[in-house]
């Protein structure tokens, strides 16, 4: 484990962690299967938590640390639900949709109470967090995002690219330079992914016409 949290090499004054690095390809892969909408991306957001709970671990970052956790967790969760068989497409992959107002009122107030939630927790316990809102907005942004992946909803890349929008700042603040440039990359590939999934609700959503195969 020693190797994983040593230096990998420089770029322009920042030092690059091989866990940082490592751990974040994988998590770029992950992302790029769910664009895909293959369910290889839970196995590979497992993996890709566990070298980054490391990674956060050793810096003392809990709240990173713990939001890896919950990666994993709903990495099984997501797994499940799409190994299931269940809402599968023509083409075989996972079918993909617009969650409901209701839904979406869900995740907004989910999300809100629990940042309240999780940052009051790290203000009591200053330990765990030197900078209690953004690591839980991060943490709950994440469990956020990856529960609305699971369940196949298009709001799922909305809630990746505003957890992006915190990433990129606090990753170079706390000296993981690798993970922000690579936050940088997952708000390009949240935007494609999006348009996908966009546009594939309006595909699967589109009418049979009477009399043609189905």
């Amino acid at each position: 484990m020693n190797w994983l949290n040593s230096e990998a090499f420089t770029v322009l004054g920042q030092h690059i962690k091989w866990s940082d690095m490592i751990g974040n390809v994988i998590g770029l892969t992950a992302l790029a299967f769910g664009w895909r909408r293959s369910i290889w991306s839970w196995p590979t957001q497992f993996l890709s938590g566990l070298i980054l709970f490391a990674a956060f671990a050793t810096a003392h970052l809990s709240g990173s640390a713990g939001k890896q956790i919950v990666v994993m967790v709903v990495a099984v969760y997501g797994w499940r639900q799409w190994n299931r068989g269940r809402n599968r497409a023509e083409d075989g992959h996972i079918a993909v949709r617009f969650a409901t107002w209701r839904e979406r009122a869900a995740l907004l107030g989910a999300a809100t109470l629990g940042t309240i939630a999780v940052s009051g927790l790290f203000h009591a316990y200053p330990s765990l967090s030197w900078d209690p809102w953004p690591d839980a907005y991060i943490f709950v942004g994440t469990i956020i995002a990856m529960y609305a992946q699971a369940r196949g909803m298009v709001e799922f890349w909305f809630a990746w690219l505003l957890v992006d929008l915190v990433g990129v700042p606090l990753n170079f603040a706390n000296g993981f330079a690798f993970s922000g440039f690579v936050y940088v990359i997952y708000g390009a590939l949240v935007l494609w992914g999006m348009r996908d999934w966009w546009l594939r609700t309006r595909k699967d959503a589109r009418p049979v016409l009477e009399g043609a195969p189905a």
